[in-house]
């Protein structure tokens, strides 16, 4: 079964996973099978034995496979057309950003402002956050706005 570690606390070496199926199982690191250490929010594949998760296997994530710096340079670049929101995955609200950008013109040019500055926020949120916690919180946790 795949899931996500919730949190790993390394003075007790143990924590929680949440499973696909939303329930979430006690990790331990008799179990762990990964060259590397736990981390809350990794990805994990794991097999159940009475209720307990066992076999735990880290999901290597490749440094190059985060979309951080493109998000970030197309939000600073194109983010007032919404094109980093579409970059991700967020449809609805790379419309939502296009159209009021677009349209905005007709209300004196306000509307286009705030999508601009909103997707300037954007940008800055997104060189803040480190790659894991930009990997969690806009491709896997899906949070369209910031």
């Amino acid at each position: 079964m795949k899931g996500v570690i919730k949190s790993f606390d390394n003075t007790k070496r143990e924590g929680l996973i949440t499973g696909e199926d939303g329930i979430e199982y006690n990790l331990t690191m008799d179990e762990w099978k990964s060259g590397t250490l736990p981390e809350a929010g990794m990805n994990v594949d794991f097999a159940l034995s009475n209720g307990k998760a066992t076999a735990v296997f880290g999901e290597a994530v490749s440094p190059t496979s985060s979309k951080k710096i493109p998000a970030a340079l197309l939000a600073f670049f194109f983010g007032a057309f919404g094109v980093h929101k579409f970059y991700l995955g967020y449809t609805k609200e790379g419309l939502i950003m296009l159209l009021a950008f677009l349209f905005g013109f007709i209300l004196l040019g306000i509307p286009s402002i705030v999508i601009g500055t909103i997707a300037f926020v954007e940008f800055i949120i997104y060189l803040i956050k480190t790659d894991k916690e930009f990997e969690a919180t806009y491709v896997n946790g899906h949070k369209g706005w910031f």
